[in-house]
Order: structure tokens, then C-alpha cells, then sequence
């Protein structure tokens, strides 16, 4: 039997939407010779319901479908009016139908969809496919793309139909919903918010916007997305390629973490500056002016940079990829991160002011023991900066991370410092003394042991 396109030859009178659990959809068109010509097509399950066959029938077309199905191919059937008249039934259904054929569609997976998903388990993240394809079709297409516990699934009618309870339980643990329509999608996305999760949908079709409008973040096709899809999102992949959500979430999470790195940073360097101004002053030590506003300037001119260059080009660590997401009510900053930065800050202190007395009970006049606890104070931060580019781990690991910022940054503050201590210019502007090598190994060892117990912290965490 030869086919023949008669798409020029026909114009459509009437048309039935999508519609009905399964769907189906059905236009009317009147050719040149006035005649009226009624095609149907839907899930099969639909179609199969709607026409005269008998029930081999049926059972022959349901095995050719399972098997069709069971291969991952995308099965839809058709049906005809042989002799239509001018009246239309209010519903498509009502049409004496009969059967036409199957149509099996092949769409498989794309090809870098099971390093997709792997990426996604390493980083913590669950996967759902939800979709109105026929179970079976589901199940074949979620093992070719490597979806966990694909062999246990709900319809859609399933969905609507379970009391919330059940319905919670049973969502955490089932990752594939077949015969999906817009109410049950937008159900298992709402179900899903409710446990706490923080939900990405991706979707291309009409059926898909008010699920992709509800989750968290909506992800539209840009190619083959309709419209109502992609102004129902709130992001759209170009290119229909997921490997660009991987990218997205190491970009995300590189970011949150470089400023989690940043706060800590600045929380930490921020205490030893206030209380090595304020407590001289108010403990009436024989220096109550150790720092002066120039001082303060040239600290804040290298804190500066270190937070807003450095911390931000440093590069993802490469555990952060496979450590789990956070929580939706997790805030940037915990009260125990507050609680090392706040420690971190003190010991600096601590040992700053160990360096001021130590300088004035040995007799050493106002200049240099400004000059000690300052240079105390610029070592402290420059170990800082290198300590605080990882909470886990160790510095000698840190140091193979490329970012090229930091040596430039870290030099410009020595170069600077150094010559504080050593032009007369700068040190009439800082009100400093030339120390001798021995007393800036003095400052150096006091910095090295305020800053240096967090990576045996880290230490003891990862044995």
C-alpha cells in the first residue's frame, strides 16, 4: 500500500484539542471534492477504547505496543471516521471510530545523558523522570539513561487519585511517573517542595508550564520548548543540552563557596583590628595608640582585593562537586562557621597582643612596638588568606590550586609593608622603626602559631 501527502489538498473545518486521561486529539478537514475526512491520534490506550474491535483484536495490539514500548520507542496509535456527516459530537470521543494503525516513534536518549545523570548522583542530586509516555516506554528509556530504581513507577491517575500521606512517602522513593498530565505533574512538584526539596523541573511541552512554573527553578528547551513552556521557566538551555546543568551547578556551587571563603575571611581578619585598637585605649596600656587611621587604610587596602579578586577567582575544589546539596533553609553563613571565624579572629588577637607586651616589657620604645604588632598583624592576614582557602582541606593541598591573583597580592602586601619598615618616607607616614630580622622572626613565629592550629583542625577532621 502506497501512502499519499495530501496535506495540499485539504483544508481543516473543525479541531478537538488534546485532551482526556490518556489523551487523544482529533481534526476535521473537507477536501477539494467537499467531503469531510476525520482522523484521531492518542495514546493507545485511548484509542484502542474508542473502537470497534473485538477483543483479539485489542490483545494483538497490546502485545505489538508492549513490544514496541519495551525498546524505548514512543508508541502512538490512530483512528478514522469512514462516513462522517456535518454534525459534530460535542465530544471526539463520540465519533464511530475505526482503528488505523500504530505509529512508533524512536527518540532515545541522548548520548551524554548517562554521564549527565552520573554527575548528578555524585553531587547529591535525585532525579525524577516524569513524563506521559506509556509506562512501559518510560521504564526503557529511564534504564537507557541510567536513572536509579527505574523499574517501580506511578501513572498519573495514580497520582491525583493517592491521599497526601501515602502520596509523600511514596514520591521520595519512586523515580519514574508514567501517563503524566499537567495536574498530576504539578502535584508530584508540589508533593516534592513540601519534603523540603528544592526543585528543578525541566520540560518542553503545554502540558509541562504549570509544573515548570511551580518548581523551584523551571528549565525550559529552547529548541524544541513551546512557548508557553519557555515563559513559564526560568531558565532556558539554548541548545536542549542538560551537560549545561552540570555546568551551571559548579559554577553555582563555586561560587556560594567562594563567598562563604570570603565572609569568613573578613569576619576573622576584623576582629584582631578592632581589638587591637579599641583594647589599649580602653585598658589604659602604656600605648593606648597603636594604631592610627593610616594604618587601618592600609589593612582595609589589603583586605580589599584578597576578598573581592582573590576568593572569587579561586577555583572549584573538587570535593564541593561530590559533597550533597543544601537544604532549602540553609542560610549562607551558620552559626558554627561564625563560631571558628569568630575563634580564628580571637587567637589572632591573642597573639598580637602577646607581641605588644612582650615589646613593651622589654623596654622597646612606641615606634617599634607599633612597627611588631602591625607586621604581627599583616603576617597574620597574609597566612590567612592562604589558610581560608579551603575548610577541609590542608594547605600543602591548597597551594596546587591555580589562581594567579594570589601571588601578585600577597607580594604587592609585602613589597608595601617592607617598605614601611625600611624607607624613611614611609615609615615617618606609618610612625614605624627598621626591626631587626630577629624581631620579625619574632612576628612571624606569633602569626604562624595564631593561624596555623586550624589546619590541624582540618587535620584531625579528615583522619
Amino acid at each position: 500500500m502506497t501512502s499519499q501527502d495530501i496535506r495540499q489538498k485539504v483544508r481543516m473545518v473543525h479541531e478537538y484539542p488534546l485532551d482526556g486521561n490518556p489523551p487523544m486529539m482529533t481534526h476535521v478537514y473537507r477536501n477539494t471534492k467537499d467531503e469531510l475526512l476525520i482522523a484521531s491520534k492518542g495514546s493507545w490506550e485511548k484509542i484502542l477504547s474508542i473502537c470497534e474491535l473485538t477483543a483479539e483484536q485489542k490483545k494483538q495490539i497490546e502485545e505489538i505496543t508492549n513490544h514496541l514500548a519495551d525498546s524505548g520507542m514512543r508508541v502512538l496509535a490512530t483512528a478514522h471516521v469512514l462516513q462522517p456527516n456535518e454534525m459534530f459530537p460535542e465530544k471526539q470521543e463520540d465519533f464511530n471510530w475505526l482503528f488505523s494503525g500504530l505509529i512508533a516513534l524512536s527518540d532515545p536518549p541522548k548520548k551524554n545523558i548517562n554521564w549527565v545523570f552520573d554527575q548528578f548522583y555524585q553531587a547529591g542530586i535525585k532525579i525524577k523522570m516524569i513524563t506521559g509516555d506509556y509506562p512501559a516506554t518510560a521504564i526503557a528509556i529511564a534504564h537507557q539513561s541510567g536513572l536509579r530504581n527505574a523499574d517501580e513507577y506511578l501513572t498519573g491517575e495514580e497520582v491525583v487519585k493517592m491521599d497526601e500521606r501515602k502520596l509523600l512517602l511514596q514520591v521520595q522513593n519512586i523515580n519514574v511517573f508514567a501517563r503524566m498530565f499537567p495536574e498530576a505533574k504539578l502535584r508530584v512538584i508540589t508533593i516534592l517542595k513540601q519534603l523540603g526539596e528544592v526543585v528543578a523541573m525541566t520540560g518542553d511541552g503545554v502540558n509541562d508550564g504549570p509544573a515548570l512554573k511551580a518548581a523551584d527553578i523551571g528549565v525550559a528547551m529552547g529548541k524544541r520548548g513551546t512557548e508557553i513552556a519557555r515563559r513559564a521557566a526560568d531558565i532556558i538551555l539554548i541548545d536542549d543540552n542538560l551537560e549545561h546543568m552540570v555546568e551551571a551547578i559548579s559554577a553555582g556551587r563555586k561560587i556560594y563557596h567562594n563567598l562563604k571563603k570570603a565572609f569568613r575571611y573578613i569576619i576573622t581578619i576584623h576582629i584582631p583590628i578592632i581589638l587591637v585598637v579599641t583594647l589599649p585605649l580602653v585598658l589604659g596600656w602604656q600605648f593606648p595608640n597603636i594604631f592610627s587611621p593610616v594604618h587601618v587604610i592600609f589593612l582595609e587596602l589589603i583586605m580589599g582585593p584578597t576578598c573581592s579578586i582573590i576568593y572569587e577567582n579561586e577555583p572549584i575544589e573538587s570535593h564541593i562537586m561530590q559533597s550533597g546539596p543544601n537544604k532549602n533553609q540553609e542560610s549562607l553563613f551558620s552559626w558554627r562557621e561564625l563560631s571558628v571565624s569568630t575563634v580564628q579572629g580571637l587567637v589572632i588577637t591573642f597573639a598580637i597582643l602577646i607581641i605588644y607586651q612582650y615589646a613593651v616589657r622589654s623596654g622597646y620604645n612606641e615606634e617599634i612596638t607599633r612597627t611588631m604588632t602591625f607586621t604581627t598583624l599583616v603576617f597574620s592576614n597574609i597566612f590567612l588568606t592562604l589558610v581560608n582557602r579551603s575548610f577541609d582541606k590542608s594547605i600543602f593541598h591548597t597551594l596546587q590550586y591555580k589562581n594567579v591573583l594570589i601571588p601578585i597580592i600577597l607580594t604587592i602586601t609585602l613589597v608595601v609593608w617592607f617598605s614601611s619598615i625600611t624607607f624613611k618616607a614611609m615609615r615617618l607616614l606609618f610612625e614605624f622603626e627598621n626591626i631587626s630580622w630577629q624581631m620579625i622572626g619574632l612576628c612571624l613565629a606569633a602569626s604562624s602559631a595564631a593561624v596555623f592550629w586550624i589546619e590541624l583542625v582540618k587535620w584531625w577532621k579528615n583522619a
